[in-house]
């Protein structure tokens, strides 16, 4: 059946451009084995090109649910007795596999060309695309050199103007401070206590305010992932990127395979197109993202991740303490001792 799937989807690709976007007119509603159903985290920019294409190629039709990565996979959680989603497609593979229950494994036709970085040890999750985590900094406001790394966040200049998205709410806003803990070492809640007393009990409610505040002159510096600076920094916001010296992390984010879903076999070759080379291509094209495929390389403007100090990060064992965690920062950064 795999090799059919394969086959199947390698005669569909050598197609392109040469089949509409299978949208069903009003008259027109196929039957279900031709459905596909996608809760996504992804902006609308990047899962829209990546759905159409897939429709287009297959003729299979897609109903896209978008909202939080915690918000769907609570909602996925929550429906697990009649599974509404087939496929998760977005956020951190922490966040997924932190709710690993939910999924099953699957491995991809293309499987092969997979950085093995990039892959989860039992296939429970397919990745989507490499992100490293950066620092970003009003050009207008801070120095080009004057931020370096993860520790000159608590430098006293930067005290309250810190862009940093609840942790609780953003998934790569959790990676983030996973990361920060794993650069500047030490002591995990004293690190802890001085990120939170370099906030100043200030956290945003979106990953993209990060942006916009920073942009805008409202917070200094701030903490993101590479691919949402390098997108508003070629759109004109004057803001600069750094990728912090004592090291940062480069998590993908993925799809998975809903547990019990309803189109078991479309999903499967959803997860097939999300890495194929065509799909990889376009996330250097369009979405500023690195590819995890080995036959792919990253813009020509991006430094090889070979090039970058990096952290482990171990996203299995990181979701494995991520209540625990999470607990932990919201009783600091509420100014609160944990009982």
């Amino acid at each position: 059946m795999k090799a059919h799937r394969a086959i199947a989807l390698f005669l569909a690709c050598c197609l392109t451009g040469c089949a509409a976007p299978a949208e069903p007119s009003s008259g027109y509603a196929p039957d279900e084995g031709r459905r596909l159903t996608i809760y996504t985290s992804h902006k609308e920019e990047v899962y829209r090109p990546i759905v159409r294409e897939f429709e287009a190629r297959t003729g299979i039709w897609v109903t896209v649910v978008t909202g939080g990565t915690n918000e769907l996979l609570e909602r996925i959680a929550s429906e697990s007795g009649a599974p509404q989603a087939d496929v998760m497609f977005g956020g951190g593979v922490e966040s997924l596999e932190a709710y690993r229950e939910q999924f099953v494994p699957y491995t991809c036709a293309e499987a092969a060309h997979l950085q093995a970085q990039f892959r989860a040890e039992d296939d429970l999750w397919t990745p989507f695309s490499a992100l490293p985590v950066v620092l970003i900094y009003n050009r207008k406001l801070v120095g080009d050199g004057e931020l370096t790394s993860w520790s000159g966040l608590f430098d006293d200049a930067y005290r309250g103007r810190i862009a940093f998205t609840d942790p609780s709410i953003s998934g790569s806003s959790f990676t983030g401070l996973v990361t920060l803990l794993k650069a500047v070492g030490g002591d995990e809640e004293e690190t802890l206590r001085r990120f939170a007393d370099a906030l100043d009990a200030r956290q945003l409610d979106s990953s993209g305010a990060v942006l916009s505040s920073v942009a805008e002159g409202t917070d200094l510096v701030g903490v993101t992932l590479e691919e949402t600076a390098r997108q508003r920094i070629a759109s004109g916001d004057d803001i600069a990127l750094v990728y912090p010296s004592d090291g940062t992390s480069c998590v993908p984010d993925g799809s998975a395979l809903v547990r019990g879903c309803a189109h078991e076999e479309n999903a499967k070759l959803f997860l097939d197109f999300t890495v194929c080379a065509d799909a990889q291509r376009l996330l250097r094209r369009s979405f500023y993202r690195r590819s995890v495929r080995d036959d792919v390389d990253s813009a020509e403007d991006m430094p090889r991740l070979d090039e970058l100090s990096l952290v482990d990060y171990d996203a299995r064992a990181v979701s494995a303490r991520r209540d625990a965690l999470l607990m932990t920062w919201a009783f600091i950064f509420g100014g609160e001792e944990e009982p």
